[in-house]
């Protein structure tokens, strides 16, 4: 699995671990998911955009209209790789265990040897789609093939697979078709198109065939460009392997998904290729955007955001996230670095409220079974759906502004507000809504008891119980009568919340801004190099109050200078501090705003070092 950063903001919150972080490294992950297109493949694009890409668009929004109602969806890496579970010859094997075979440098003949030990008689597809189902997913997708090149099926294509080499005889993926089939789950497949380590002519093993695409960077990123003359047998691989096993996927098994990866590896008229084959032979499969994309058009039905995220910015159209249990893909029984439920309830519904999808990852060990501690999340969010999956399955973006407490989904007539943090007053206000209401309730509360509200001017005040019915996420729900009017600026709890403004968020930035790639501290804007870029937020008070004002920034590296923040004509001049990789947090001062509209704006005075800071948000602390 790979990271795809985009400049397309995706941003992340501190991610809550209930062991230790489990690290990754090199090699795991790249800065860029997509091509750099070339004048070579022009040819190829000009073929796509007037002709068979243009033709699969018409029906685009046909094709892809079940992805959009199912919104959360189960992804699954299983392999060899889950036999060694992270570990091989006695070592732990740091970051992605999918990568087992990358990072020890495996022979193929080795790797054939653990093989040989993967026998998953535990494996029951009915399980598997019933453990999903229960969490409220709606669509399942698994490795048919991964990097490792190692087919999970029976492929007559190449004898690396699953029942020519393991003691394992029956197919999986069949199983789990027609499990799905019989639930009403959409079914589809991971396939590595680009990256294949066993196959002498793919790319990515530079340590048995001295292959470009791989850690060593044997010819350049991208050597394609660069040397040519290698890309004859790149192509002979897509022809006689990726090609065809991906028609055998759509002829065996009519997946209603197909999700690719990793396609810097190849030259961008490959993926393109490798695209139209499929529009030929399913034009109603629905393809997701890490196939064939350039910088500039994503080919694919979605756009794909980042690996193991915690939050979102805006992003435009339809797009999915695929965060994981833990921190690695593929089993591992070294990473015990697990989230809370409480982490995917809310960032399920932080998707849902910004117009996403959700691909949840699991990674079954080497016998066919889900981790307990998997088990377990999959269990507690099962729980919070039961209550409360009507916010979900029957929602949709919001148009409502960013909430201090959390985040709005919106239904056919109703919104729901979903509550992350209780406020110590007991009273939440939402913001951006005026207009008529019905009665507001509690989505788990069947007798739909009233909740008081007052509607003081430019926002509705909830008075709640001491008590947070739902510690994860409490869902109220609000009918509304008729379209309401929305004011689209933000607003800030002048009592009894933090309010977190993250640098993503921010209304106004520089374009030469670049993002971070969402993950734990890294969910800032960097770049920062000159004194004319500004960063700012614009929100609302409606009560006098008093607030703190606090920064967290990364200052690693050859960073520093100093910076004003500037809020209601108050100037507050700081100099970045000297810092590691690990946040700086740190006080501003204290502000009295007055009920209004406000702009926050951070402005750079010099900057002596590489950049200013790698901003990551602004607090504003109500002081009682």
């Amino acid at each position: 699995m790979k990271r795809f950063l985009l400049k397309l903001p995706v941003l992340c919150s501190i991610l809550l671990f209930t062991a230790r972080t489990f690290a990754q490294t090199a090699g795991d992950e790249d800065k860029d998911m997509f091509n750099k297109a070339q004048a070579r493949d022009q040819k190829a694009i000009d073929k796509a955009v007037n002709g068979w890409w243009k033709t699969a668009m018409t029906t685009h929004d046909q094709r892809i209209q079940w992805w959009r109602e199912a919104k959360f969806g189960m992804f699954v890496h299983w392999g060899v790789y889950s036999q060694a579970a992270g570990e091989w010859k006695g070592k732990n094997v740091e970051g992605y265990s999918e990568h087992l075979m990358r990072k020890e440098k495996v022979s193929k003949a080795d790797y054939l040897e653990l093989a040989k030990t993967f026998n998953p008689v535990s494996f029951d597809a009915t399980a598997w789609i019933t453990a999903a189902k229960n969490a409220g997913m709606n669509y399942f997708i698994i490795t048919a093939k991964h990097h490792d090149g190692f087919a999970m099926y029976p492929s007559v294509v190449s004898d690396f697979n699953l029942t020519a080499q393991t003691p394992f005889k029956r197919d999986p993926l069949a199983e789990l078709a027609a499990a799905a089939k019989k639930q009403d789950m959409k079914f589809g497949f991971y396939y590595s198109h680009a990256f294949d380590w066993e196959d002498p002519d793919a790319p990515g093993n530079d340590w048995e065939y001295k292959n470009p695409g791989g850690d060593q960077l044997i010819g350049g990123t991208n050597w394609y460009d660069q040397h040519p003359g290698w890309l004859p047998k790149a192509v002979k691989y897509v022809d006689e392997k990726a090609i065809p096993q991906i028609l055998e996927l759509i002829k065996k098994y009519h997946p209603d998904i197909l999700w690719f990866d990793t396609p810097h590896k190849m030259p961008f008229s490959e993926n393109l290729r490798i695209l139209e084959t499929i529009r030929n032979a399913d034009p109603d499969v629905v393809v997701n955007g890490r196939l064939a994309r350039n910088g500039n058009t994503n080919f694919g039905d979605y756009q794909n955001t980042g690996d193991r995220p915690a939050e979102f910015a805006p992003v435009s159209g339809d797009w999915e996230a695929i965060p994981t249990t833990n921190e690695s893909y593929g089993y591992s029984k070294h990473d015990h670095s697990h989230k809370s439920v409480e982490f995917f309830v809310q960032l399920l519904a932080k998707a849902v409220s910004r117009g996403g999808n959700l691909l949840l990852n699991i990674g079954p060990d080497g016998h066919g079974n889900f981790d307990i501690k998997d088990q377990a999340i999959l269990d507690g969010i099962a729980t919070w759906i039961k209550k409360n999956g009507e916010s979900i399955a029957q929602a949709s973006k919001t148009p409502l502004p960013l909430q201090s407490w959390g985040v709005t989904t919106m239904g056919k007539d109703k919104i729901y507000l979903h509550v992350f943090n209780w406020p110590s007053n007991h009273l939440l206000s939402l913001g951006g809504l005026s207009g008529q209401t019905g009665t507001p309730y509690f989505l788990q509360d069947k007798s739909k008891t009233a909740i008081p509200i007052t509607q003081p001017g430019a926002e509705i005040v909830f008075s709640l119980p001491a008590q947070m019915p739902d510690s994860l996420n409490t869902v109220i729900v609000l009918p509304i009568k008729r379209t309401p009017r929305i004011d689209p600026v933000r607003l800030i709890a002048a009592a009894g919340l933090t309010t977190r403004l993250l640098a993503f968020d921010a209304d106004y930035k520089d374009p030469d801004f670049k993002y971070g790639d969402g993950k734990t501290n890294k969910y800032d804007i960097s770049n920062w190099k000159s004194t004319h870029q500004k960063i700012g937020w614009k929100f609302r008070t409606t009560a006098t109050a008093n607030f703190t004002i606090r920064i967290k920034y990364i200052a690693a590296g050859t960073i520093g200078g100093q910076y004003t923040l500037t809020l209601a004509d108050q100037v507050f001049t700081k100099n970045t501090a000297a810092g590691s990789n690990n946040p700086v947090n740190e006080e501003i001062g204290t502000i009295r705003l007055n009920p209004g509209i406000h702009n926050l704006l951070l402005t750079p005075l010099k900057i002596p070092q590489t950049e200013l800071m790698k901003l990551l948000e602004v607090q504003l602390v109500p002081v009682n």
